[in-house]
């Protein structure tokens, strides 16, 4: 009955223009003659009232009124309009980036009170100034709509607003499940990495802030949708608003009970994951399509149209779509190299004793010969993937050739085993690669340890540290034979800080290797690079003093990383200029994308501390591809590796003067030779 009735009077409204009196006149003759409908029927309503006029009449509008709802005269020019609604539009977005950088810069301004206690004043000031910007241009869009929510428009016009009206009430709706979804999946996430994977509370936060992205966008888009809904319903009064009230309340509601859930489940039975943040994945997908169920069907009940089909949409969606799938299948394990890999026979070497001190996490190595090679290989960059097959190929092949062309005791790769950095190698996965590598020199039989590169644990990457430090567990010792990788780490800043000592025949220590994670970036900008923290510093120089402690002198030592120190740069600065505080002794740096040296801007305490000890005689790292050169620089060697890479960077394929390794013999008097060998010598 009441849908006939709404029928038959729209028929007479359709032809008039909209404005909110217009649409509450409306309301109040439907609910006229929806009374009356109670003691006549339909028939002699509609023959009765078959007027504007009369079915006004009967609603009680004067005459004048009626004739004012049909004059054209104040009705509000189209274009003009759709022009007001536009600059209204970046009005919101404007609003909603300026409230999003208030929220965030209020995080970060309890951070630095609570946590850091520095920049705290130009933060906060930041922060109001922000504020203050955001809640003028609010109040100017207030001011705006103020004007215009009283406007007559014609067919055309409301049609514009009530199209939009209906695509902002379905975004809003999305938005608030998303800030939802975003929230929960960012701090779970962040959370379980601090607390299932031994991070520190300064990792932590650097995370949290780097990763904020993922919940500043979806805060912009709730904001920004909820802006744009209330402008519309000010225009138009769609969507009806308490139909709308319950739908959002009912969005609201289910989303924080099924967050509070999933949370209470992983809480409850968290001894069951071994990483909570795939359990977090599972439930965002679980949501999503839930939320897909939705919006397919009790949405309806508050659109015009659900679902419209849009081209330029389609097309952005299918392009995220297949950036996700590309995302997916470049994460995947792919084994390309394992039958080249399989064909390897054992390389002929050195058998000497290898001891794992499971209370110490330190290797010992006790030479069966007078002399201890030592073959230095760094930034091998295998890519993993079917693309970077062929340039993974050639790296394999070339380190074979210098293991093959020595047969080291031991080999030690400075960083960068693998690329996991998508547009180069097509491939996020650093798990196969690892696999992969360590496969290789199990066929050989010669053991190795490594250094952490920049590159190993890219943001984007498959496995986290926490995930690929499980992987090189389960091919260490233990397993493979070789990998003389620890079981437990000191706590300190890094991913693998490690001592492997290398004794004679008759027990005597010999010489301590140490490999120390340079870390990666410091997440302040592109390409910012870490260093060694004074916590891993202290480390080293108390084992130093520990080996002298117990051998009663000062023992020899050699030290691996991945990104130079700063000395680096200072000792190459020193030999460009002529200087004799430096000593050459063979190759050049050629690096020229960057610079030509590319250390962190942070300083390391290491240089100093190792001086000041005097055990550290060399220090050995990779990191920038073109560089080779070995100087000594106030008593220590500093050298850099020849690189393997034939994939990070453009053209590097086809150049071979850089490419090598570094033989290292250590003698039984603890002193030592290094021998540079291009591949090309050896080819």
């Amino acid at each position: 009955m009441c849908n006939q009735t709404k029928r038959f009077v729209s028929l007479f409204f359709d032809d008039l223009p909209y404005s909110e009196e217009i649409d509450e006149a409306r309301k109040n003759i439907e609910s006229t003659l929806e009374q009356k409908f109670q003691q006549s029927s339909f028939e002699e309503i509609t023959t009765t009232y078959n007027t504007l006029e009369k079915m006004a009449t009967a609603a009680g509008y004067s005459r004048n009124k009626i004739e004012s709802w049909q004059n054209e005269r104040d009705i509000a020019d189209h274009k003009e309009t759709k022009k007001e609604f536009r600059r209204q539009r970046w009005r919101t977005y404007l609003i909603s980036i300026l409230f999003t950088a208030m929220l965030m810069e209020a995080v970060w301004t309890v951070y630095n009170a609570v946590f850091r206690n520095s920049e705290f004043f130009f933060v906060f000031g930041f922060g109001i100034t922000l504020g203050m910007a955001a809640l003028l241009c609010l109040r100017k869009f207030c001011k705006v709509e103020k004007v215009h929510s009283r406007e007559k428009y014609n067919t055309e016009t409301f049609l514009f607003f009530r199209t939009r009206a209906d695509r902002y009430t379905k975004r809003l709706l999305n938005s608030i499940a998303l800030i939802f979804a975003a929230s929960v999946l960012f701090i779970g996430s962040e959370f379980s990495f601090y607390f299932f994977g031994n991070s520190k509370s300064a990792e932590l936060a650097e995370n949290i802030f780097a990763n904020l992205i993922m919940v500043q966008i979806p805060l912009f888009l709730l904001i920004k949708n909820a802006l744009l809904v209330k402008l519309l319903q000010n225009r138009i009064g769609f969507p009806k608003h308490a139909v709308f009230q319950k739908h959002m309340i009912g969005i609201l509601l289910f989303s924080a009970v099924y967050w509070l859930a999933v949370i209470a489940v992983i809480l409850l039975f968290r001894r069951n994951f071994s990483y909570p943040a795939n359990i977090f994945l599972l439930a965002g997908i679980l949501f999503a399509l839930m939320v897909f169920v939705y919006n397919y069907t009790l949405r309806k009940k508050i659109t015009v149209k659900n679902f419209v089909f849009n081209k330029r949409r389609f097309a952005a969606v299918m392009a995220v779509v297949i950036l996700a799938g590309g995302y997916v299948v470049m994460s995947r394990e792919t084994y390309y190299t394992q039958p080249y890999i399989n064909s390897l026979p054992v390389v002929s070497h050195n058998h000497n004793q290898i001891e794992y001190h499971g209370d110490t996490g330190i290797y010992t190595i006790t030479s069966e010969q007078e002399d201890f090679q030592i073959l230095h290989l760094t930034d091998i960059h295998l890519g993993g993937s079917l693309f970077s097959y062929r340039q993974d190929h050639k790296a394999l092949k070339a380190c074979y050739k210098l293991i093959e062309h020595t047969h080291p005791d031991l080999v030690i790769v400075t960083g960068d085993l693998s690329f996991p950095l998508g547009i180069m190698s097509m491939s996020f996965n650093n798990s196969a690669p690892v696999y992969q590598f360590a496969s290789f020199m199990r066929n050989l039989g010669i053991p190795w340890a490594f250094t952490y590169g920049n590159h190993d644990t890219e943001s984007l990457a498959s496995l986290n540290k926490a995930e690929l430090n499980e992987v090189y567990m389960s091919l260490s010792y233990k397993t493979s034979g070789t990998l003389l990788y620890p079981y437990i780490q000191p706590g300190i800043t890094g991913r693998n800080n490690q001592l492997i000592e290398i004794r004679n025949r008759d027990g005597a220590l010999n010489t301590g290797l140490f490999l120390i994670d340079s870390n990666a970036y410091t997440g302040e900008g592109i390409n910012v690079y870490d260093y060694i923290h004074d916590d891993q510093v202290e480390w080293y120089a108390s084992e130093v003093n520990r080996m002298n402690a117990e051998t009663g002198k000062t023992v020899n030592s050699l030290v691996f990383f991945h990104i130079p120190l700063q000395q680096y740069r200072v000792a190459y600065e020193l030999y460009e200029s002529g200087s004799h505080e430096v000593t050459y002794f063979f190759g050049e740096n050629g690096e020229k994308m960057i610079n030509k040296v590319c250390c962190s801007d942070y300083p390391s305490a290491l240089f100093d501390r190792a001086l000041e000890l005097g055990s550290t005689t060399g220090f050995f790292c990779g990191h920038d591809h073109y560089n080779n050169m070995s100087l000594a620089y106030k008593g220590i060697r500093l050298t850099y590796g020849m690189s393997i890479d034939y994939l990070a960077m453009p053209g590097i394929e086809n150049d071979t003067a850089q490419r090598g390794a570094e033989l290292i013999t250590l003698h039984a008097d603890s002193t030592w030779d290094l021998v540079q060998i291009p591949l090309t010598s050896i080819e």
